[in-house]
């Protein structure tokens, strides 16, 4: 059967474009438009890289949009306008990217005072992350004479979608070689400093959160990276710095400043996990195995952590011990006065990393302050917490397979005699089995 009167989705903007005032937002009703643009359409890329049109996009995506829109139509055209200049056609990409006016218009958004709309972020993070990729030396260009860029971007760090920019800055680039001269950027900028700046108590917690965060993916992403290219990998001073003994000294002077913040402390504790998780544990407590150059680089990284922590010990001790900032908590199984709390919770999945390394300063002083035996009371008190009990058994499986460590020509291994002697751990276990049989 033969359809005379159909037109193909080009012939149609070709229609379309043929008239003299044909609006972007009249082309962005179309629902083919995306398509059409990413086929390479000529006369409709023609139309897009159009001074007044690359500066209309931009506009839309990084301005409010008009509060007499109905609520469905709000961020219609911006979204659309965002998918057009990541829509990964070089032309628009490269209009975009050297382009000052352009460039200037984007960057205005970030120069905003706080808060950003959360989705104009959204709109603004992606088209830069595409230029970063797409553009990365001119991009590195535009960002080295701006030197209040770094500043700017932290100040909205309270929004999700501008940490994914600075994620962004990091991942995307490539090659290797432009990743690094991006890497060596923001380290001048001290970009490492600032965010270790925000994990503090008079932060937000949504700053202190995706500090943290991004503070933490940028490790996995460099460790992974310098893993997988091994001797080709070359050292990265973005790592260098979250590694260095002196920041994580900050971090921790920081957590423990008065009056304490459980965002402050939950957000550090995650990004000190992140910093020793230098053993890949599988299932049963494995460890997976790793190369020689991997172990090296590692033990760099965590021996400074340990080496900032071990003097602080006592003041993760005392988290534990301290419930005064917690409410009673109403549950299925009763209520809790106090909880666990988030806090304490977290000091528990610290401490199996800790015991890992099997560091015998470090050992010597859990033991001396009795850190197992308070996690231990902890782990029969809170009987339906499966996460501290989790934590609490593989610090019990790491004490019992930790190889004991000669000192003076003697074996010492302090935690595996305490953990049978101080703790009388057998005798707790058969006593609250005892107790659960009777109460059944």
């Amino acid at each position: 059967m033969i359809w005379p009167n159909v037109t193909t989705p080009t012939e149609h903007f070709t229609i379309l474009l043929n008239k003299e005032d044909v609006t972007l937002l009249e082309l962005m009703e179309e629902d083919d438009l995306l398509q059409e643009c990413k086929s390479q359409s000529r006369k409709l890329i023609e139309f897009l890289i159009r001074p007044d049109t690359m500066e209309e996009m931009v506009k839309l995506i990084t301005s409010e949009p008009s509060e007499e829109l109905p609520e469905q139509m709000k961020y219609k055209y911006a979204n659309i306008a965002c998918e057009l200049l990541t829509s990964d056609v070089s032309q628009i990409t490269e209009q975009l990217a050297t382009e000052p006016i352009l460039l200037e218009k984007l960057y205005g958004f970030i120069k905003e005072e706080c808060p950003v709309n959360p989705l104009l972020a959204s709109f603004f993070s992606k088209t830069y992350g595409l230029l970063v990729a797409r553009q990365a030396d001119v991009m590195l260009e535009y960002f080295c004479a701006k030197e209040d860029f770094v500043s700017n971007m932290l100040r909205h760090f309270g929004t999700s979608a501008v940490m994914d920019l600075l994620l962004r800055l990091v991942t995307f680039v490539e090659p290797q070689e432009a990743r690094l001269k991006y890497s060596e950027w923001l380290n001048g900028q001290k970009v490492v400093e600032q965010l270790v700046g925000l994990i503090d108590p008079t932060s937000d917690e949504e700053r202190q959160c995706n500090a943290a965060q991004a503070l933490s993916d940028i490790v996995k992403f460099i460790r992974d990276t310098m893993s997988q290219n091994q001797e080709e990998a070359e050292q990265n001073p973005l790592l260098n710095t979250i590694e260095s003994q002196q920041v994580i000294a900050t971090l921790l002077d920081q957590m423990f400043r008065e009056p304490k913040s459980d965002s402050t402390l939950v957000s550090g504790m995650n990004l000190l996990l992140t910093l020793l998780d230098f053993k890949k544990i599988g299932p049963e407590f494995q460890q997976e195995p790793m190369t020689a150059l991997d172990a090296e680089r590692l033990a760099r990284g965590v021996s400074n952590a340990l080496q900032a922590i071990t003097p602080r010990l006592k003041d993760f001790h005392q988290l534990l011990t301290d419930s005064s900032r917690l409410k009673a908590m109403a549950t299925t199984a009763g209520t809790l006065d106090p909880p666990l709390g988030a806090t304490r919770l977290q000091v528990a999945k610290l401490m199996p990393m800790l015991l890992l390394t099997n560091t015998h300063s470090l050992n010597v002083e859990l033991d001396r302050l009795g850190t197992v035996s308070l996690l231990l009371d902890l782990f029969f008190k809170y009987q339906w917490n499966n996460f501290l009990h989790s934590h609490m058994e593989q610090c019990i499986s790491f004490i019992l397979s930790n190889n004991a460590v000669e000192i003076d020509g003697k074996l010492e291994h302090p935690l595996f005699h305490s953990l049978f002697k101080d703790t009388q751990i057998l005798k707790r276990i058969l006593d609250a089995y005892e107790q659960n049989e009777q109460n059944q």
